[in-house]
């Protein structure tokens, strides 16, 4: 695609067109190989989609273009992991809705960014750090935090005691992230909670493995258990 005389209207529409797509798989290729900076912006738009699929899937893009920046321009891709930081700053005037996913796709993909940012998304977890009030924001930190905890456990371990809390919440989505995330780093500690919701009939939907699918809470504390040993 030659992006050199194209409107960046058009090219916003043609960004949208690659993440609302039915191939994304193969289409993330394709949004891979446009210049990294100009996609940027569209994304950070689609980050706010009322639409599951735009939004998750603009979460998957975030980690495949900045990772592939960093590897070509380290420095630009601080700049974006900094702008996504900023968007959660309260000084910010904005919400921040998807950044912390955001964050935690493109941690899991990049190994250096991972190393410089990892201790970054477990501050908005912990009450003496930078923590997110407001729970679908914590929802999307825990996403994130489950999604570093798939692929680098060991960057995301210090999280684990500030996990134990969201077991307990009211929203089923924060106990059953909280139940995934606590699972994939072997808390011990949670056995105890983790055993109160094997009864959790509430459902939520989780995008995991790049599908949005529906749980009940107590599938995600069985599994948590069988991974944390009884």
């Amino acid at each position: 695609m030659q992006t050199g005389k194209i409107s960046s209207r058009k090219f916003k529409k043609k960004v949208l067109e690659l993440v609302s797509s039915n191939n994304f798989e193969q289409d993330l290729d394709t949004l891979c190989k446009l210049p990294a900076r100009k996609v940027i912006n569209p994304l950070f738009s689609f980050l706010l989609s009322t639409d599951p699929k735009i939004k998750w899937a603009t979460v998957t893009a975030f980690g495949a273009v900045v990772s592939n920046l960093a590897d070509q321009d380290m420095e630009s891709a601080r700049v974006i992991m900094r702008r996504l930081m900023w968007q959660l700053n309260d000084e910010s005037g904005g919400i921040g809705w998807g950044c912390p996913e955001a964050i935690g796709e493109i941690v899991a993909c990049h190994e250096e960014l991972a190393r410089e940012y990892a201790l970054v998304l477990i501050s908005y977890i912990r009450e003496d750090g930078n923590f997110l009030e407001h729970e679908p924001l914590q929802e999307g930190l825990l996403w994130g935090i489950c999604r570093v905890a798939q692929v680098r456990p060991k960057l995301i371990r210090d999280a684990v005691p500030h996990l134990l809390s969201f077991l307990e919440a009211r929203d089923a989505t924060l106990r059953g992230l909280a139940a995934w995330a606590l699972g994939l780093l072997g808390a011990r500690d949670a056995r105890s909670q983790m055993e109160r919701l094997a009864n959790d009939g509430d459902r939520i939907a989780i995008y995991r493995d790049r599908k949005i699918d529906i749980y009940q809470v107590k599938v995600l504390a069985k599994e948590a258990l069988e991974k944390i040993g009884r």
